[in-house]
C-alpha cells in the first residue's frame, strides 16, 4: 500500500511540474525527478551490489569558513531530508539490474507530455555520469577506482540507452567533472583531477557508443549548493577534458558569482564541431529572482563571446535541488525564475535574430 501511495504521489508531482514549466514558457522540459530521493543514488535501486553507508569528503570551501558551514548544518539539520554525504557504497559487483524502472519513468513521462496542453521544443531525462557515482557511492569492492568507473559505465549504458530509445533527449548530470577538484581531489594536485577527469570521460563515451551525439547533452555544475565557491576549478583548467565527451550539448553554469566570466572561455576557444552551449544563466542557489534584462544581458554576452549565437541555449546553471528534503530555493520562486528565464530569452532572440 505505502508503495501504490508514493507511485500516485510521484505520478501527481510529475503531471504538476510539466505543467508549471509549460505555463513558465520553457522549450525544453523534463520530469523533474520526481519519484527519485536524488539525482544519483536512486541508482540503488536499478543496481545491484551497492549497501552499508560511506561518509563522503566535505567541499574545501565549506571547511575554510566555519561560521558558514556551523550555519548551513544548523539549517539543514532542522529537516528530514536526503543526506548525499552519507549514502551507500558499492560492496558487490555493480549491475544495472533491468530497463524496468528506466522504461517505466519514460513511459510515463510520454504519456504525460501527450496530454499536456502547451506546445514544447524537447522533452530530456537526466541520468548522472559514472563519476560522480564512483566518487560519492565509494568503492569498497573493486581493486582500483578504474575498474569501478568502468563497472559503472556499463551499467549506467543500460539507463543511458533506454532514455534515448525512448525518444528523449538524454542529460548526463557530471559534477564530477568540476566539483570534485575540492572534494575527493582536494589535497592532490591539479594533474591527479584532470587525470580522473579524463578516465570519466573516456568512460561516458564507451557508455554513449552507438548513440547520435545529437540526443545526449552533458551538464558539469561545481556542486549545487550555496556556499563560498572559492576553492573551485577554473572552466578553462577543465574544459581540456570535458570538450573530449562525445555529445550535442555542453550545459555549463555561468549564471553565479563566482563562474558568470567565464563565458569570456568562448573568445579563444570553439565549442567541439557541430555541438551546442547550454549557457546557466539562472543561479539555482540563491532566492533572488534575477530580471529578463539581466537574463538577456548574460545570453546575449555569451552569444558575442562564441560569436555564433545559432549555437546558444538559455538554461539555468543547474536544477533547482539535488535530493529530496533539501530546499535552498522556494517552489514559488523557483518557478519565478524559471519565467524570467523565458521572458529573458525571449528578449535576447530578439535583440540577436530580430524574431
Amino acid at each position: 500500500m505505502a508503495g501504490e501511495v508514493l507511485v500516485e504521489a510521484s505520478l501527481d508531482a510529475t503531471r504538476a511540474v510539466i505543467a508549471r514549466q509549460l505555463e513558465c514558457g520553457l522549450d525544453i522540459i523534463n520530469n523533474g525527478e520526481a519519484g527519485r530521493e536524488s539525482f544519483f543514488t536512486y541508482l540503488q535501486h536499478r543496481m545491484s551490489g551497492f549497501g552499508g553507508r560511506a561518509s563522503r569528503s566535505l567541499m574545501a570551501d565549506l571547511t575554510r569558513y566555519p561560521e558558514y558551514l556551523e550555519q548551513l548544518q544548523r539549517v539543514r539539520g532542522a529537516r528530514e531530508r536526503v543526506d548525499l554525504m552519507q549514502v551507500p557504497q558499492a560492496q558487490a559487483p555493480v549491475r544495472y539490474r533491468g530497463r524496468e524502472a528506466i522504461d517505466s519513468e519514460c513511459m510515463t513521462l510520454g504519456r504525460l507530455l501527450e496530454a499536456a496542453a502547451e506546445p514544447y521544443a524537447e522533452a530530456f531525462v537526466s541520468s548522472p555520469s559514472p563519476g560522480i557515482v564512483a566518487a560519492a557511492m565509494q568503492n569498497a569492492y573493486y581493486p582500483s577506482l578504474d575498474d569501478y568507473l568502468r563497472a559503472l559505465g556499463d551499467a549506467l549504458r543500460v539507463e543511458y540507452h533506454a532514455i534515448v530509445e525512448h525518444g528523449f533527449m538524454l542529460q548526463i548530470d557530471a559534477p564530477d567533472l568540476a566539483l570534485e577538484r575540492h572534494t575527493l581531489f582536494q589535497d592532490k594536485p591539479l594533474s591527479d583531477f584532470l587525470e580522473f577527469a579524463r578516465r570519466v570521460v573516456g568512460e561516458i563515451n564507451r557508455a554513449l557508443d552507438g548513440l547520435p551525439p545529437e540526443r545526449v547533452r552533458l551538464h558539469v555544475c561545481w556542486g549545487n549548493y550555496e556556499g563560498p565557491h572559492d576553492c573551485d576549478v577554473a572552466l578553462a583548467d577543465i574544459w581540456p577534458e570535458v570538450k573530449r565527451a562525445k555529445v550535442g550539448a555542453f550545459m555549463l553554469s555561468m549564471g553565479n558569482p563566482r563562474h558568470a566570466h567565464e563565458y569570456r572561455l568562448f573568445e579563444s576557444l570553439q565549442l567541439p564541431v557541430g555541438s551546442q552551449l547550454v549557457a546557466g544563466v539562472i543561479d539555482t542557489t540563491t532566492n533572488y529572482i534575477e530580471h529578463p534584462e539581466t537574463v538577456a544581458d548574460r545570453i546575449e554576452r555569451v552569444a558575442k563571446a562564441l560569436g555564433e549565437p545559432e549555437r546558444i541555449v538559455a538554461g539555468t546553471d543547474c536544477g533547482f535541488e539535488t535530493s529530496a528534503g533539501t530546499s535552498n530555493v522556494v517552489a514559488e520562486v523557483a518557478w519565478a525564475k524559471l519565467r524570467a528565464l523565458a521572458q529573458g530569452a525571449r528578449l535576447a532572440s530578439h535583440r540577436v535574430f530580430g524574431a
